[in-house]
């Protein structure tokens, strides 16, 4: 018999779906790890549950092996890191052999992360992947700005949009464009990349910048130029996701600065569906973990239950629409 005087306890608070979709992909949850900040995943097993992230992705692989750029590589900076590794990787065929079967094992989805020198390097590596168990998606590196050859492919609308294209004809496997910052008109590179057939797009890469030595009169980074992250890029990248959201329907995976829980969700109610955790990785390699720890209690505090409820719920003044302020500041800028 029951006791009548007993209290009731609340009854469970059901946990938040944390699930999203880039297009054809689908994700456990938003918190991914960004190409060239975490290795192939192996070094970071004694401080990340791999199994419990959303995705992850790897440094990125060419067709053939390459050593990199001459040190320095890398550079602290005031609000970030500046770094010019240059692609330093074993290829493609290293990485199927060596990298690829201990991924796939490991619980989480892999985004392999290609990059090469001309658009039909790209669609080989594309087609040299199609096929391969364990892989989720593939994320276009055409974006990487301390390379040769890195920004030229995804710095024109056109050519960003052969690229995807080529890679679309000759894959079933999903297809992120990873963009550069360094344009004019980031829409329309956007477009270029939605028009060839990408699933989604990865907003944004590092921003060209060079630190330097004055009493040596000298360029710190051997490569003089390299790309900068940390927080010093997050509202460019999120003025990036913006205007991106406002324009074109296609997902986008936020990427930038990212080290707290207001930093992941000022993206996602910006208009991002997921995010990729970069240069904190260096900070704190557990920072993936604790993002994914926080991301409940910041759904409840906004009365959500699944992350779609966020994704692009952005308001601008007293509850106008995002596309107002959007509005309001090209009015402002036409009046000054």
């Amino acid at each position: 018999m029951s006791n009548p005087n007993k209290p009731l306890l609340p009854p469970p608070v059901p946990a938040p779906d944390l699930s999203v979709s880039l297009g054809r992909l689908r994700l456990p949850n938003p918190i991914l790890v960004a190409s060239g900040t975490f290795g192939y995943g192996r070094e970071m097993v004694g401080f990340v549950a791999l199994d419990r992230l959303g995705g992850i992705v790897p440094k990125t692989i060419t067709q053939l092996p390459r050593r990199g750029n001459v040190p320095w590589r890398t550079v602290e900076t005031s609000a970030g890191l500046l770094n010019s590794i240059g692609l330093d990787n074993d290829g493609i065929e290293a990485f199927l052999k060596n990298q690829l079967p201990w991924l796939k094992q490991c619980g989480a989805p892999v985004i392999v992360s290609i990059a090469g020198a001309t658009q039909p390097e790209f669609v080989q590596m594309a087609d040299q992947l199609e096929g391969v168990p364990g892989i989720a998606a593939l994320e276009l590196n055409i974006s990487c700005p301390n390379v040769s050859h890195g920004i030229d492919l995804g710095t024109d609308p056109e050519m960003c949009r052969r690229v995807v294209a080529g890679v679309r004809g000759v894959t079933k496997i999903p297809v992120i464009a990873k963009l550069t910052p360094n344009v004019t008109d980031i829409v329309a590179i956007a477009k270029g990349a939605q028009d060839g057939g990408a699933d989604a797009i990865t907003l944004i890469n590092t921003c060209q910048g060079i630190a330097v030595d004055w009493r040596r009169r000298r360029p710190m980074l051997g490569n003089v130029i390299g790309g900068l992250s940390g927080p010093a890029i997050k509202p460019i990248a999120l003025r990036c996701v913006y205007q991106v959201r406002q324009a074109l329907d296609i997902p986008i995976v936020g990427v930038g600065g990212i080290l707290s829980i207001d930093d992941c969700m000022e993206f996602f109610v910006t208009g991002a569906s997921a995010v990729q955790i970069g240069t904190a990785n260096f900070a704190d390699p557990r920072a993936s973990m604790n993002l994914l720890a926080a991301l409940p209690g910041a759904l409840a505090e906004m009365n959500a239950t699944r992350m779609t409820d966020l994704i692009g719920s952005l308001m601008a003044g007293a509850g106008a629409p995002a596309g107002e302020l959007q509005k309001a500041a090209g009015n402002q800028t036409h009046a000054s």
